[in-house]
């Protein structure tokens, strides 16, 4: 079996930058070991099975190299981008049916109407899972746990459609010597509690810089993450008490794939922390893939 596949840079507008992304369509025959063997061949973040595309909705699943995703970002995103290419989609969205639920994804153009980028809302508003102690994520992260603060938030587990550990440190410097051990990773964030270690802190202007870490999910770090920006993006607002908040968050800068994502987020009717993340998406390769084991 032969199928095609393409590969996008995600969250950034140059290729080569962002979260490369493969998106594998027509996999609807694939078993999950198929899949699991198939992200783990790619060997990127993530890779999206298009199950079956019908107009503008589209069922996918959601591989990192280590294990299935109910939800992530950065697929999402990717994945409507080079759908609605392939599909010639003339409208502004494309509807994601995955194992969290229905994520809707908001396509940007250009002014020759090529779709260019994407923003998606998280399909649940953000629901704190469990807490988390400074010095576990100080462990995890490598750093000694003065640099975890609880300005914005104490740490913590929870997400908008997956389980990540949350943590603030000082500064961008603090931020950059952070060095994740897998051995405290096991001890304190397995896979069966959260998918990886968020980190974030300000930025002089008020943006924030993020990195992600997911060692034991094939992971070790992640240059660009929607699913915890748009958790991030909760939090702030859960922070400041408002009814909505936008602002930038660029992650990947030590990786050296600078990323940019657009993060909101807004209070529903019954109170719910909703977000929504968005950024560019640069189509990189395409080809086929043997599938037949």
């Amino acid at each position: 079996m032969r199928l095609e596949f393409e590969t996008a840079d995600v969250f950034t507008e140059r290729r080569f930058g962002g979260n490369p992304l493969a998106v594998v369509f027509d996999a609807a025959a694939l078993d999950t070991a198929a899949m699991q063997r198939l992200a783990r061949e790619f060997n990127l973040s993530e890779t999206v099975f298009v199950l079956a595309a019908e107009g503008h909705t589209a069922r996918i699943r959601i591989f990192t190299p280590g294990s299935e995703l109910p939800f992530a970002g950065h697929p999402n995103v990717g994945a409507a981008v080079l759908l609605a290419r392939r599909l010639g989609i003339a409208g502004e969205e494309v509807l994601l049916d995955q194992a969290a639920g229905r994520v809707v994804a908001r396509l940007a153009r250009d002014e020759a109407g090529a779709v260019t980028g994407a923003e998606i809302e998280a399909p649940r508003p953000f629901a704190e899972i469990a807490p988390f102690t400074a010095e576990a994520a100080a462990a995890c992260a490598g750093l000694p746990a003065s640099a975890i603060v609880t300005r914005t938030h104490a740490p913590l587990i929870g997400g908008c459609g997956n389980s990540i550990a949350f943590a603030e440190v000082t500064d961008a410097a603090a931020l950059a010597s952070a060095n994740p051990d897998a051995t405290a990773f096991r001890a304190h964030l397995p896979v069966s509690v959260a998918t990886g270690l968020y980190l974030h802190a300000p930025l002089p202007d008020g943006r924030r810089r993020g990195r992600m870490f997911g060692p034991l999910e094939g992971i070790p770090e992640d240059p660009a993450t929607g699913s915890a920006n748009v958790a991030l993006a909760a939090l702030l607002l859960r922070a400041s008490g408002g009814d909505g908040i936008a602002l930038d968050v660029e992650q990947g800068i030590e990786m050296g794939r600078p990323s940019r994502l657009a993060i909101r987020a807004w209070r529903d009717a019954a109170g719910g922390l909703r977000a929504a993340v968005g950024g560019g998406v640069v189509p990189v390769s395409q080809g086929t893939i043997r599938a037949d084991g």
